[in-house]
């Protein structure tokens, strides 16, 4: 052993008896105090020893412990979290590579092909286009060809890229709308969806047990063409794969679109004049491709917040826009504001994505029908937490509505896979994604910004609002009403108590919710019914995954109760609705669901509040 060598091992013994002394003084987890010595004392951790080490000399125990207590997961889609520069439970250049090497892993253990290729995209935040580099010169170790979108550009445009160039996989980087603290990798299978069983197991197993990974020089690849930059033939295949998904109709209309700092602006302006909108303005103060997202409140880029609307709105009653239209970071969600009447200096709101999911399924469905193009064989998809209100439109058209999913838009994928593209027309979410057409197998805002965009044309030619065009929708099919709750449990001790009010949700549920009696647990993890107060547990048809739904004794009302794949909190979706014939008059309807889930919305978070 060199003097060199020995004096390093000394440091580490000296590192990792503080260690001790700190777990044993209550300041860092068991499991924290377990993933630091790894980190400190394997090879493939050797470049951040140091930066480590550095830490526990100044005593940064809490932060040690935030980026130590767990390996960082994966979600509904891959790998989410905050950025630092080490750390197991931090997206940072060792965990984003172990993210592209256990891809590249899996994917070669389970296609039997040479020809192998992943497409890469990556958005505007901050270390975005770093780790991109850095999942192209993995891949291209393994044996990949890449084609990679050397511009910011939208998550539907990396999953159109996949099924363009015929990729094994692809990864998208980004953490959608996440703070700006957050970055991620989103992978993708050669359909251009999100990965899915048995896939999406052995991809995380092959990140677990990822040693080495390996690298070449990404310059070097791209000379020798190993790397193929491919962003201009993406842009203009997208764009015509995108605009023929147009419904015609007039196009008479003036829309305000923010980015909200993301790349939303670089596909939605183009689709928007190619499909004929020519009044068309990009909201100012929102505009800058900008990883700090500073004119947002809040920082934190998400167009399901109506608070980022405010600014946008003010600008459009002011100067005459009919329509305001926000995409998230990586443009795969889409919110929506406009007046409240044809007066566009009256009054405004937002829509919730179930309403604009509601909307557009009618819009869609419509046009089909009128041009002769629907039949019994079409299909709308949606998830189990998105509004029953669209299964109620399908039928009315006589279409199937597939609606038996987990949340995730990976799972509508599937179905479009496994009923058949041909005769898929629509799917959406209620986390404001929607998708239309066969090019891609992801949400896709920069479509769903055109098509709102022709329905408000429509309705403008009609002399209708957006929000008349919705109450049309109440009063035919019964007034929906939903609200969602966010409980944020952060670190180790916010898993623990996640996992607990789970447990407690299905052992020993509430008896009544809102004055309401629940009826029954649907369990999706254990695939039964359960009664509440006795009696035997009935087999349940439907996926499988952490999903809890209390049906309460008024039919149409629910509690669904689920984890967040991709952030530390627990996600309450509250389900009202009332029968058409008590929905004429809307706004004592309104004022009745609004109670309803008033009272919904205590009763939950008074039972999660004492577990």
């Amino acid at each position: 052993m060199t003097r060199a060598e020995n004096t390093d091992a000394v440091d580490i013994a000296d590192s990792l008896k503080q260690l001790e002394q700190a777990a044993a003084e209550g300041r860092l987890t068991a499991a924290a105090v377990d993933n630091i010595k790894r980190w400190l004392t394997e090879d493939r951790y050797a470049q951040y020893r140091e930066p480590i080490q550095q830490h526990i000399a100044e005593g940064k125990w809490q932060t040690l412990d935030d980026v130590f207590w767990t390996v960082i997961p994966f979600g509904t889609g891959g790998r989410r979290g905050r950025m630092y520069p080490f750390g197991s439970n931090a997206i940072n250049a060792r965990t984003i590579g172990e993210s592209a090497q256990g891809l590249a892993n899996c994917v070669k253990q389970n296609v039997d092909s040479t020809d192998l290729s992943c497409a890469i995209a990556y958005d505007t935040r901050h270390r975005s286009r770093e780790f991109a580099e850095l999942c192209a010169s993995i891949m291209v170790a393994a044996g990949f060809k890449v084609y990679f979108l050397d511009e910011y550009r939208a998550t539907p445009q990396l999953s159109f890229a996949v099924r363009l160039k015929g990729c094994t996989c692809g990864i998208m980087v980004t953490a959608s709308h996440n703070p700006p603290s957050d970055n991620a990798v989103k992978v993708y299978w050669s359909t251009g969806g999100q990965v899915l069983p048995p896939y999406d197991k052995q991809v995380v197993e092959q990140v677990m047990a990822c040693e080495a990974i390996e690298q070449v020089d990404f310059q070097k690849a791209v000379d020798d063409g190993r790397i193929e930059i491919c962003t201009a033939e993406v842009d203009a295949a997208y764009l015509e794969a995108a605009v023929a998904c147009q419904l015609g109709g007039p196009r008479d209309v003036k829309v305000l679109f923010s980015p909200l700092h993301g790349v939303g602006a670089f596909a939605t302006i183009p689709l928007l004049k190619r499909d004929g909108f020519n009044d068309v303005e990009v909201y100012g103060p929102h505009a800058e491709p900008s990883g700090d997202f500073p004119n947002v409140p809040g920082h934190v880029s998400n167009p399901e917040n109506p608070a980022v609307f405010d600014g946008p709105i003010e600008h459009a009653k002011a100067n005459g826009f009919h329509l305001v239209l926000a995409t998230d970071p990586d443009a795969d969600r889409m919110g929506v504001a406009a007046p409240t009447t044809t007066d566009t200096s009256g009054p405004w709101a937002t829509l919730t994505g179930n309403q604009i999911g509601a909307v557009l399924t009618e819009y869609i469905l419509s046009r089909r029908k009128a041009a002769g193009t629907l039949d019994a064989s079409n299909y709308i998809v949606k998830t189990l937490v998105t509004t029953e209100l669209v299964a109620k439109i399908t039928q009315q058209y006589d279409v199937r509505c597939e609606s038996n999913l987990l949340v995730g838009f990976k799972w509508i994928a599937e179905v479009i896979d496994r009923e058949g593209p041909d005769k898929f027309v629509f799917g959406t979410e209620e986390s404001h994604g929607y998708l239309v057409g066969q090019y891609a197998r992801d949400k896709d805002a920069p479509v769903a910004c055109m098509l709102i965009s022709e329905l408000a044309a429509q309705l403008r030619a009609d002399g209708r609002s957006l929000h008349e065009y919705l109450d049309t929708l109440y009063q035919r099919h019964g007034y929906h009403a939903e609200h969602l709750i966010n409980v944020f449990m952060e670190g180790s001790e916010g898993m623990a108590n996640m996992k607990k009010l789970m447990a407690a949700f299905r052992s020993d549920p509430p008896k009544t919710l809102g004055g309401m009696g629940v009826k029954q647990v649907r369990d999706y993890a254990s695939s039964q019914i359960l009664s509440v107060g006795g009696g035997q547990a009935r087999p349940l048809d439907g996926p499988v995954g952490d999903v809890v739904i209390m049906d309460l004794q008024q039919d149409g009302n629910y509690v669904a109760v689920r984890p967040s794949g991709t952030e530390p909190k627990v996600k309450f979706y509250i389900f009202s609705c009332l029968p058409a014939e008590q929905s004429q008059d809307l706004q004592k309807a309104r004022e009745e669901l609004a109670a309803r889930i008033d009272g919904l919305v205590k009763d939950v978070q008074d039972y999660a509040g004492n577990i």
